[in-house]
């Protein structure tokens, strides 16, 4: 134990209406050192750290940074402190300058005027340092989600910051984006910076962590060493329940005789997708599998009509539609659950009954409104069905986990009944035991007939759950094989060859 910790948070109690978020919660961080932060949604993860930024105010507790008693009372007071924050959802300004947003705030004068030539060459240094050979003055939209993070990274370390909390910052990351995140980490914790990381990728957990804390309903479940921590005891610290009750999940049975439920001939959005030829059953679960940039989410915007076709045809239960726009495919029962659903599915400021009812409503017609009593009916059914974590209906959903929002975005399908549901990445970004209960919930609706096409980065669980996997690559369709007989090697063999023997698409 060394003498005097970077960051001592003791005791810390949050109290909100009708939960208690955090109970006496025990939290300590060393300089140099990457630091997991690790629990369910819900667990306090982001209660801890808002706690720590100023964002909340604690009832409870101390919080000692580099032995002295601070109180954070904004994300600014944090910030100017020297404990700086890079989250998931980048939070920069997409129509400045790199440069800008690195300096933003401080900007160095000369002469009573902005130094820009000073502005452009340190951050210049200050992404050369992280090997990144980018134009400074380029807005920052120009560049990828890696890039932006490494921009918020390159800002905490201009202001010498003590401590960087790096919140889910690999979601959206391919495996080389990821792989220079964790050089950067490292390179930060050899100077020094005490560093913590929370995250839902748990192989993420052991490549670069030097200890984990792992936290559930609230309390501290304990601190551990990553070399005294297997991953099975860790999930099952984190869930409270072992692994493999977890995930007994069974395959939903599809009859070899059901009905064709969707299928697309030659359907297209030049410059998007091009030339999708499927076919999924009634009840069946179909897997997309591809890397980053394959066409997964192209081709399931597309069915949806979110993306519009300009070519082809879409059958939906043996009769020809035309599917344009959304409410198209809301009105032929078809459902999307969005790969970013902080953008493209929840409205933060309405209530979970609100943004339950959006769906059915819109299927509806606004000259038919859902009654109050249907709506607080409807949102109590579904909160009940999958264990939504909220004291009532009339709670935001922008302050709900992201686990629990993924939830009511599904309730919010569920409610117009669809005959099929696509769900792109619906356990990207939430913990273990949400992942399960989203894949037992998916199977269960195959087996009650409704077809689900399913999207996720994770080849694991797309093979865990399909009845068949279609498989992507370059915004093609390149392979199709059986979920049952597939192996992940199957699956990265088809997206390296772009095509296998015997097998249709």
């Amino acid at each position: 134990m060394p003498d005097q910790y970077l960051l001592e948070m003791k005791g810390i109690e949050i109290q909100f209406p009708g939960v208690k978020a955090l109970d006496k919660v025990d939290f300590f961080l060393n300089k140099g050192e990457i630091h997991s932060l690790l629990g369910e949604n819900g667990a306090g993860k982001s209660t801890l750290i808002k706690c720590l930024t100023g964002v909340h105010h604690m009832d409870a507790g101390t919080i000692l940074f580099d032995g002295k008693e601070i109180t954070p009372t904004s994300p600014q007071d944090a910030f100017s402190m020297g404990i700086s924050t890079v989250y998931q959802e980048i939070n920069l300004c997409p129509n400045l300058t790199v440069a800008e947003n690195i300096f933003v705030g401080r900007q160095p004068m000369k002469g009573g005027m902005i130094n820009w030539k000073e502005i452009n060459r340190r951050a210049r240094e200050l992404m050369n340092r992280f090997h990144m050979d980018i134009d400074v003055t380029r807005p920052l939209s120009h560049y990828s989600t890696a890039i932006q993070q490494m921009v918020s990274i390159a800002r905490a370390v201009d202001i010498d910051a003590k401590i960087l909390i790096l919140d889910e910052p690999t979601s959206s990351l391919d495996d080389n984006e990821v792989k220079l995140l964790f050089d950067v980490m490292n390179e930060l914790k050899s100077e020094g910076m005490g560093i913590i990381f929370i995250t839902h990728f748990l192989d993420q957990v052991f490549a670069v962590s030097d200890r984990l804390t792992i936290l559930r309903n609230g309390r501290l479940v304990g601190t551990y060493d990553i070399h005294d921590i297997t991953k099975l005891q860790l999930v099952t610290y984190m869930i409270g329940k072992d692994m493999d009750a977890i995930f007994n999940l069974k395959r939903a049975d599809v009859a070899p005789d059901a009905p064709e439920m969707l299928r697309a001939e030659q359907l297209g959005a030049p410059g998007q997708i091009q030339n999708v030829n499927l076919s999924i059953r009634k009840g069946e679960l179909m897997g997309f599998a591809g890397l980053l940039g394959s066409g997964r989410t192209e081709t399931a915007e597309l069915l949806f009509g979110a993306v519009p076709a300009t070519e082809g045809t879409e059958t939906v239960n043996g009769k020809q539609v035309s599917i344009k726009k959304p409410i198209d495919a809301i009105m032929a029962k078809l459902a999307f659950c969005p790969e970013d659903r902080k953008r493209d599915g929840i409205i933060g400021d309405l209530s979970i009954r609100e943004n339950i009812a959006l769906a059915l409503q819109a299927r509806r017609g606004f000259m038919h409104p859902i009654s109050l009593q249907e709506q607080n009916e409807m949102a109590d059914k579904y909160i009940k069905m999958l264990s939504i974590a909220t004291p009532d209906a009339e709670k935001k959903i922008g302050e709900l986990s992201g686990g629990n929002q993924q939830k009511v975005i599904l309730a919010r399908w569920m409610a117009t009944q669809p005959d099929l549901l696509i769900l792109d990445e619906p356990t990207r970004g939430i913990d273990v035991g949400a992942k399960a209960e989203i894949q037992r919930l998916m199977l269960e609706m195959c087996n009650d007939g409704v077809s689900v096409i399913f999207i996720s980065s994770e080849l694991d669980e797309v093979i865990r759950c399909s009845n068949r996997i279609v498989v992507l690559r370059d915004g093609k369709l390149v392979g199709e094989v059986n979920g049952e007989d597939c192996t992940q090697q199957t699956i990265l063999g088809i997206i390296a060859e772009g095509t296998q023997e015997g097998v249709s698409a």
